[in-house]
């Protein structure tokens, strides 16, 4: 199998006490008004080997924006199936916390009660770096978001991010991800619930879609989300029924921006780096989430490619790293495929 990557892709090559956090709106589910960024908080750099349960500004670098750990403006998606540890930690280890501020865990459901602190450690992994990762959770049950939130907060997690955008048909089934859409409401109680279970230690944060079927509550929709107290909203530009078409419309992130004053970060076909700073100019976000475009260029994040070697390297270790992690010879080929799908 590392032979025949190689082939594909060329010769491997080896390689060189926190203050508080906006508060609920006390206005009612209704009246979603503006929320109050937090103050600054400060992080010493420390080893990328840390324990796995630390305190959440430990090992951290400096952030960027009041209120939240992100150390630059450029933040890796969580994505299912891709962003566990495997891929994740690859990225990572590849890049300066002044290239890429953040990373999240692929999504924790939220089924029934809080998610246990053993489960929540396997989507966090052993490895630790100086920049943030955050822990993404989707779920209907508010007792156990709120649990599960502040389970996160125990293991030293630096933020907490909700999904109100998968698509899938199981998440629409349970309620969960895009399906909270329809119910601006719902939003505010999930984020509501989420920041108590912090109890203002940490940020807590929301990734949405612009709608479920249209984009016309854009507006609604993020201030729900800034109502229940989060710290920074995530809009992914297509909504649920446009899923993953080519076609974006970044003025959905622009409308969402000047519906709020928490931090927006946009998300929604960047696929090169010029792209990052293209809409953060043409939107006003404060911050740039990259999916599939950090599935093309694990190194969009830096603003330079990687050769053929470095290429080479990542798939190679990446390939290993699954199998090492268990994953069957045919499994981790499949990963490795399904990076190489947007490569050629």
């Amino acid at each position: 199998p590392r032979a025949r990557l190689e082939r594909v892709v060329g010769p491997h090559a080896s390689q060189s006490t926190a203050p508080p956090w906006p508060s609920p709106s006390p206005a009612g589910l209704s009246a979603y008004t503006r929320g109050v960024i937090a103050p600054t908080r400060t992080s010493p750099v420390a080893s990328s080997d840390a324990g796995p349960d630390v305190g959440p500004d430990a090992g951290l670098a400096a952030p960027v924006a009041e209120g939240l750990p992100f150390t630059s403006p450029w933040l890796l998606a969580p994505m299912e199936g891709v962003t566990a540890p495997s891929f994740r930690d690859l990225v990572l280890e590849r890049l300066a916390p002044t290239e890429l501020g953040g990373a999240f865990t692929e999504f924790a459901r939220v089924v029934s009660g809080p998610i246990a602190r053993k489960e929540l450690r396997k989507h966090l992994g052993t490895r630790r770096f100086a920049t943030p990762v955050g822990l993404q959770l989707m779920g209907s049950d508010l007792a156990g978001v709120e649990g599960s939130a502040r389970n996160a907060v125990e293991l030293g997690v630096p933020v907490v991010d909700l999904n109100f955008g998968c698509p899938a048909r199981g998440a629409l089934r349970g309620c969960a991800g895009a399906a909270a859409l329809r119910e601006p409401a719902g939003l505010e109680r999930a984020v509501r619930a989420a920041v108590s279970g912090t109890e203002g230690r940490i940020p807590v944060t929301a990734k949405v879609r612009a709608g479920f079927d249209h984009a016309d509550d854009v507006e609604v929709i993020a201030r729900a989300v800034e109502a229940g107290g989060a710290a920074m909203l995530t809009v992914h530009c297509r909504t649920r029924r446009e899923g993953y078409q080519d076609s974006v419309d970044w003025s959905r992130i622009r409308r969402a921006v000047d519906a709020v004053a928490i931090p927006v970060a946009g998300n929604g076909s960047a696929w090169k780096h010029d792209d990052l700073e293209r809409m953060r100019r043409e939107t006003g976000c404060a911050f740039v989430m990259v999916g599939r475009g950090a599935l093309r260029d694990p190194w969009i994040f830096a603003g330079h490619g990687a050769s053929r070697a470095d290429a080479a390297h990542f798939l190679v270790e990446y390939h290993d790293v699954l199998r090492g992690l268990g994953a069957s010879e045919k499994g981790a080929v499949g990963r490795v495929k399904q990076l190489l799908q947007y490569w050629v």
